[in-house]
């Protein structure tokens, strides 16, 4: 790995040149710290028996070794151990700033479908049910938290636009880290794009520098103002959301006290908006022990956050058998992470929610909630349908969950 104080050249491209630029198959990745567009495969990151932060390491070594300039590694990994993974060293990549806000009054363009089915996994009220078990296993003892998920399988009438789906994700929150990766599989009839607008991320590394922002705790924002900030008030007083979140922050802070010689972990967190939910948010950042080391990449850094448990639960292994037990969907890339790291280890990673599956004219949805003692049902059955407002706002299907 080379120095971590290499100065990397400023972007010269737009940011919504690399939107527009995007095709199914290109890797797609913007965040408040920069857009990045990647496309075509040098090589593949395959992990054998090690870690995939392991693989990724000797890919980018063999091809700085090339001759390779600013080699990359990009894609995501899905939410269990064994989960399928993409992760490759693109041909091409190019670099902007942060995506600018959409001018008043655009109008984003059209998918070419005009008629869904939904198809619920599981009913609603089985979710509510799935809960009260994830109760049931709290009160037994042995697991504080578990964040259980549920999907929604749309299927329209024509083959789903996924750059028209990433462009109108970014327009309505560029704060966001928005990401379209291609995640096809042997036996997929089509190409299957990961895509989304996570609120999270998970961890970024940029020089000796480490930032993590983990959320948990949330509520559905309104459209009135007054009523924000009734709901902002609500989730700062509210025991069982500051509850939520501490299991959270603690273990972020817990994971990269490894890895950081100064780490600062928020006393209290604050509160955090996107265009369609409130969360409580700690933002924890620290200086890395030894940024020349591969082990602290911003990959390896995420491997070892992986699950959070604002994704999985608390203690992580009965919280992960709670899931396989309660959630009739395997999750996927759902609640794993995507994203980039570079030669020196610098990068950004963030976790997968807010997310879609498409592949032609079928878009698979999932959306969770985190349970913890005093969690009630029906509230949390309400705070996954309003998780999938963003993505059904973007598909013009808001209301369907």
């Amino acid at each position: 790995m080379s120095s971590p104080a290499l100065v990397r050249p400023r972007p010269v491209h737009r940011a919504a040149d690399l939107l527009a630029a995007y095709l199914p198959g290109s890797f797609y990745f913007s965040s408040p710290r920069g857009s990045l567009l990647a496309d075509g495969v040098r090589a593949s990151v395959r992990r054998g028996t090690g870690s995939w932060s392991g693989a990724a390491a000797e890919a980018l070594g063999k091809a700085a070794a090339l001759g390779v300039t600013e080699p990359v590694v990009a894609g995501a990994i899905g939410f269990r151990p064994e989960a399928e993974a993409g992760l490759v060293i693109p041909a091409v990549v190019r670099r902007a700033g942060a995506p600018e806000r959409s001018a008043a009054g655009e109008t984003p363009e059209g998918f070419g479908a005009t008629t869904w089915s939904v198809t619920p996994r599981p009913e609603p009220r089985a979710y509510a049910d799935g809960v009260r078990g994830a109760l049931d296993l709290i009160g037994a003892g042995g697991l504080d938290k578990v964040v259980l998920a549920r999907s929604l399988e749309l299927t329209a009438d024509a083959p789903v636009s996924v750059p028209s789906l990433l462009a109108r994700l970014v327009r309505a929150n560029p704060a966001a880290y928005a990401f379209a990766v291609d995640v096809t599989a042997a036996g997929d009839p089509a190409t299957r794009t990961l895509t989304g607008a996570s609120p999270e991320l998970l961890v970024s590394r940029r020089g000796d520098t480490v930032v993590a922002n983990p959320l948990a705790g949330s509520l559905p924002r309104s459209a009135d103002d007054a009523e924000n900030r009734r709901r902002i008030a609500t989730l700062l007083a509210s025991a069982k959301d500051r509850r939520e979140h501490a299991h959270v922050s603690a273990q972020v802070g817990d994971v990269l006290s490894r890895f950081c010689a100064d780490l600062d972990v928020p006393a209290e967190p604050e509160v955090i908006g996107t265009p369609t939910m409130w969360h409580l948010s700690s933002r924890i950042t620290g200086r890395l022990k030894n940024p020349a080391d591969p082990g602290s990449s911003s990959l390896a850094l995420a491997e070892a956050l992986h699950p959070t448990p604002a994704v999985c639960g608390v203690p992580a292994a009965p919280a992960y058998a709670a899931i396989a037990e309660l959630e009739p969907e395997d999750r996927g890339y759902y609640a794993g992470l995507v994203g980039w790291s570079d030669v020196d280890g610098d990068g950004e990673w963030a976790v997968t929610i807010r997310s879609a599956e498409v592949c032609d004219r079928t878009v698979r949805l999932f959306a969770g909630a985190g349970i913890v003692a005093g969690s009630d049902p029906e509230a949390e059955l309400a705070e996954t349908s309003a998780k999938f407002r963003t993505l059904l706002r973007a598909l013009g299907l808001e209301g369907v969950a």
